[in-house]
């Protein structure tokens, strides 16, 4: 079936990880053997032939560059101008995939028919993957007039926080309200059509931004704090509110999302019972809170800084999405549910954000 994975960090693994995404996965990770400079080192699950063998022909693909002030201990950069510099980078990485016929860019409503239709009706096995552009935190963004040239390269998403507190928003582990610099992006990104990410956005930040922004909101990858009590997931009420704003969220594969109790570099998945029936658990959860299946999709962030070694035992590759199919019927979900996780939803999503 047709899928849309809704958060891949495509660049950062070209660049920082040093991976040829247009490589088999088997040879990306038999020429990682021996490194440990990374945790994830030989466990890779994403490249464009595996996720073109998945039948995932259009991803939400990240920038992504943290500014980290002085005493802060995530790893970054010192400067917004350098984050910036970053995402640039990363950004021409993309580009280049494109000039090599291996993705297309998906900015508007022509660009998103165009593609859906050579998806449906190409036979070709290196079709392009077309992507998304979003922004993984919004640090990099130098000042909010910024974001008209991100617009035009592009960016159609942005998550104002990510991990710890960032120049417009707190994110994880971290507490507090959005200053004006926060507000005036919010704006910013309302009057150019930008979708706001509420992933990784903390508590404060979340209510803060949902009463302050007035265009289209999604989720791109969490899961829910009932299931696992961590302020990175969604609360009922947090999900709750997205379901009145007409938002999708989409549920991420990190095995530490997953299943409590999740000790990073110690816990194995086959050891916590973390496989894609948890996952399950995750999307039924909200779809209970919802009443309907409209408001879940796929959102993986596979091999966004972890690998095999953390996600589903399930799972060997990208690919192996399309093994949800089947776990959702088994739980009494219909053809059409299945659909609007694996595409439908963000879809229709894109279709009324998108005004042309």
């Amino acid at each position: 079936m047709f899928t849309i994975d809704a958060h891949l960090d495509l660049s950062m693994n070209a660049l920082e990880w040093n991976r040829d995404l247009r490589k088999p996965i088997t040879e990306i990770n038999d020429s990682e053997q021996g490194m440990n400079d990374k945790p994830d080192r030989s466990n890779a699950t994403v490249s464009l032939p595996e996720l073109r063998r998945g039948n995932i022909g259009l991803v939400v693909a990240t920038q992504i560059a943290r500014y980290v002030a002085p005493g802060n201990p995530l790893p970054g950069w010192h400067s917004a101008e350098q984050a910036w510099a970053q995402t640039q980078g990363q950004l021409a990485w993309y580009k280049a995939m494109e000039d090599a016929g291996e993705m297309v860019q998906i900015n508007n409503l022509v660009t998103l028919e165009k593609h859906l239709n050579l998806w449906e009706n190409e036979k070709s096995k290196t079709k392009p993957i077309g992507y998304i552009l979003s922004l993984e935190g919004a640090d990099s963004i130098i000042t909010p007039q910024y974001l008209e040239q991100a617009y035009h390269n592009g960016l159609r998403a942005i998550g104002p926080a990510h991990y710890g507190p960032g120049r417009y928003a707190n994110g994880t582990d971290s507490t507090g309200k959005m200053g004006q610099e926060g507000l005036a992006l919010l704006k910013e990104m309302e009057r150019l059509g930008i979708i706001l990410d509420a992933t990784h956005l903390c508590d404060d930040a979340f209510w803060q931004a949902l009463d302050n922004y007035g265009g289209s909101i999604w989720a791109s990858h969490n899961n829910c704090r009932t299931l696992v009590n961590h302020n990175r997931q969604f609360s009922d009420d947090m999900i709750k509110a997205l379901i009145e704003r007409d938002a999708v969220i989409g549920l991420a594969l990190d095995a530490w999302m997953m299943v409590p109790g999740w000790v990073r570099f110690k816990s194995k998945p086959i050891e916590m019972n973390c496989n894609l029936e948890v996952m399950i658990d995750h999307i039924d959860h909200i779809c209970q809170l919802a009443g309907n299946t409209h408001h879940v999709g796929i959102g993986s962030d596979l091999d966004g800084a972890f690998g095999r070694e953390q996600c589903p035992y399930d799972l060997e590759t990208i690919a192996d999405l399309q093994k949800i199919t089947a776990l959702m019927e088994k739980r009494g979900y219909r053809e059409e549910d299945i659909e609007n996780l694996m595409h439908g939803n963000w879809l229709r999503f894109l279709k009324n954000a998108w005004k042309s």
